[in-house]
């Protein structure tokens, strides 16, 4: 640096008595070697031309000059046998460990630099600064964005696929703000949809959604296709498994879970229409009373708007094209509930609570830390311990909701064991007393010591 300001501040008397070479001269003694990065950079016409020229007779200073070039490249160029295209050497980097990673999580924070950085720092450790990040981002974002512009349509033949997703929504309930959760699943073939909203995307929910969306239809799909959503997919530090529920539920109905690819959300666009469709045609202007109003006249916009509208792809009418899909669904009418068939095991609480899909039920109180199986059937709960049913409480609706039947409780258990002891016979010193009114029965009084222990110990 210091010698490059003393260069620009010579004198231009120096320069005229030194002359231009010895000024280039001086410039050309900063220490450091340069690499050559030029040599490899020509292109195959001009390699050829390199050779062709030298073999007329030039020498390779006239190539360099007519060509533009440093005498370097022209003998680097005349030198090899083949010409050998430019490629840059590869150089580990400090994101090379967390680079899967970033493909996946570039795409669902819009290619953020900032969000990614930040996230990189506090949850994996990285100590790289941001504008290493934001190198890194670059190729990605431009390779998401070259995809939209030519990505292409992809059709099925009906029955073969379904596409499920969730969609958020504000509302109000009453007086009262809530985001609702809407599932949204859409036929590939006849894009008939169906969609139910709940208060959260819990797994109980998802199954409960699926069945409905099965009902709904009168039948399911060879293929079901999934974003990487965390109840349909477990994400660990190096790789991903399906949910052993959700799979376990897959096997139950008979379909096929495919997901799509990290950073390749895009790949089911007919079920994130029907969302955008949910939002935009069935919200703005309604009030809801509660979740079961806001379901109420969901299903009915489904019926009467949007299976009869005139689809913007297809220019078809959903519920007409469903006709024709319809026959190649899988019947799922004459299947069991998954839902009903699963057994669930909690561990009673200190309470005689069990909490079962965000509410609780009591259970007899003497099954305080013991393991009990819930089974659905029907509209209740029946909960068992030791093969033998020890509870059955009716389903509730929301959640944070509480049943109890008091025969569970303490209370009713101490009256019970108080009820088991017997009573001892009764003493008489001397003959039995009659009365004109009543017969009196003299007990002893260890018979009440006896009970109110019977009490205590309960």
């Amino acid at each position: 640096m210091e010698q490059e300001q003393q260069c620009l501040n010579t004198d231009h008397d120096e320069v005229g008595q030194q002359g231009p070479r010895a000024l280039l001269a001086g410039v050309a003694t900063v220490p450091g070697d340069i690499p050559d990065t030029e040599a490899g950079v020509i292109g195959q016409t001009q390699w050829q031309e390199i050779r062709q020229a030298k073999a007329a007779g030039m020498s390779i200073s006239a190539i360099a000059r007519e060509m533009g070039l440093d005498r370097k490249t022209v003998r680097t160029a005349l030198g090899s046998e083949h010409w050998r295209p430019y490629s840059r050497p590869n150089r580990s980097s400090m994101l090379d460990e967390h680079m899967d990673w970033l493909r996946q999580r570039a795409p669902e924070v819009n290619f953020s630099a900032r969000i990614l950085h930040q996230e990189l720092r506090l949850q994996r450790g990285f100590v790289g600064c941001y504008e290493v990040v934001k190198v890194a981002v670059r190729p990605l974002r431009a390779q998401a964005v070259s995809a939209a512009l030519t990505q292409c349509r992809f059709e099925t033949e009906p029955g073969e696929q379904a596409q499920v997703d969730w969609g958020q929504i504000k509302v109000r309930f009453g007086e009262q703000p809530v985001r609702v959760h809407v599932f949204v699943m859409t036929l590939g073939y006849s894009r008939r949809g169906f969609a139910e909203g709940f208060l959260n995307e819990r797994l109980g929910n998802v199954l409960a959604a699926h069945e409905h969306a099965f009902a709904h239809f009168g039948g399911r799909c060879e293929t079901l296709l999934y974003d990487r959503m965390r109840t349909v997919v477990h994400h660990e530090r190096d790789r991903s498994r399906l949910n052993t529920t959700f799979e376990a539920f897959a096997q139950h109905w008979g379909f096929r879970i495919r997901l799509c690819q990290p950073y390749r959300a895009k790949t089911k666009g007919k079920v994130e229409s029907g969302v955008k469709y949910v939002k935009r045609n069935f919200v703005p202007g309604r009030t809801f009373r509660n979740l079961e109003d806001f379901n109420a006249q969901l299903l009915e916009w489904l019926t009467q708007v949007s299976d009869v509208r005139i689809h913007g792809t297809t220019h078809q009418r959903p519920i007409e094209r469903f006709q024709l899909e319809a026959a190649h669904l899988t019947a799922t009418t004459s299947q069991p509930s998954f839902l009903q068939a699963m057994v669930r095991e909690r561990v009673v609480a200190e309470d005689w609570l069990v909490c079962i899909d965000g509410n609780r039920y009591s259970v007899p109180f003497g099954l305080i830390g013991k393991t009990v199986q819930v089974v659905r059937e029907g509209a209740y709960w029946v909960i068992r311990h030791a093969g033998q049913e020890v509870a059955r409480h009716e389903l509730l609706a929301g959640k944070a909701q509480l049943s109890v039947q008091h025969a569970h409780g303490p209370r009713a258990a101490r009256a019970s064991q108080a009820a088991a002891v017997p009573l001892p016979t009764p003493v008489h010193d001397g003959p039995a007393r009659t009365s004109m009114a009543h017969d009196v029965e003299v007990r002893d009084l260890s018979v009440y010591e006896q009970l109110a222990a019977a009490l205590e110990a309960a």
